[in-house]
């Protein structure tokens, strides 16, 4: 566990979590308990508001996991590898800050699954490829890929691309709703980062965009009934905050709001 497989670092609101195991940073067990212990420091960081998932290097954001360990170790294993890979994935999910997955290379099979798990994803053009290629070894996407896809783009499509395996770049994906936005190579970490600290205070009230964000996570598992009680339940705990009474006072005065994340 000496090995740094996920380094972290914080600036101007923004912890960026670089997955690090070149060429290809795939990942390990060792990395997704590092992974897990990162997302927890940021959780926790009251000066983090908002956290960017990266590769190491320029050619992948992650490709999977590591099929050579997998395909060396028992089945018990890979059932326990993939379980805890998936609550990894679920706590990054489910952390309320905005995540941001900064494809800055080739983003296939649980690289991808990663990339779903956070809330918006950013490519740079002509980086690489996206896609599930699973089928081709005779697996499924296993750490929340069948399930997350077919969320976000629906069964149908979602069926197309995990049965065919197929990747493509990442202006497809954009076109697909798969990708947010794909940003040009020159400066790209540079730009991903500006982005990113448009949802940071003074600009932004970062606990609505956290309470935004566990509105509709949370909202989506559940009935339309139950949704509508946790926006009730989450609109009233932003109005006893100080950035509510910032936001109207500055709407009131015809100012810019200057919001302290509290």
């Amino acid at each position: 566990m000496s090995e740094k497989l996920v380094r972290y670092r914080t600036e101007s609101g923004v912890a960026v979590l670089e997955l690090n195991d070149p060429p290809a940073n795939t990942y390990s067990h060792e990395m997704m308990l590092q992974l897990d212990e990162a997302i927890l420091k940021a959780r926790f960081d009251e000066s983090v508001h908002v956290l960017v998932v990266r590769g190491s290097g320029d050619r992948f954001f992650c490709a999977g996991a590591d099929i050579r360990m997998l395909a060396e170790v028992t089945p018990r294993f890979k059932y326990y590898f993939c379980l805890h890979a998936n609550e990894t994935l679920n706590r990054l999910e489910q952390t309320p800050k905005l995540v941001i997955a900064a494809l800055n290379g080739h983003t296939v099979g649980g690289g991808l699954e990663v990339a779903l798990a956070a809330d918006l994803r950013i490519a740079r053009r002509g980086a690489g490829k996206i896609g599930l290629p699973e089928v081709a070894l005779g697996v499924l996407p296993g750490t929340g890929g069948t399930q997350r896809l077919a969320r976000l783009m629906g069964k149908s499509k979602a069926l197309e691309l995990l049965a065919s395996g197929r990747t493509f770049s990442f202006d497809e994906a954009r076109e697909l709703g798969l990708v947010n936005q794909v940003f040009e190579p020159e400066d790209f970490e540079k730009k991903v980062l500006e982005y990113a600290r448009e949802f940071c205070p003074p600009r932004k009230a970062a606990l609505a965009v956290g309470a935004i964000k566990r509105a509709v996570v949370s909202g989506l598992e559940a009935s339309f009934a139950e949704g509508l009680a946790l926006e009730r339940e989450l609109q009233q705990q932003l109005f006893t905050s100080e950035d509510a009474r910032e936001g109207l006072a500055a709407y009131v005065e015809k100012r810019p709001a200057d919001f302290k994340a509290r």
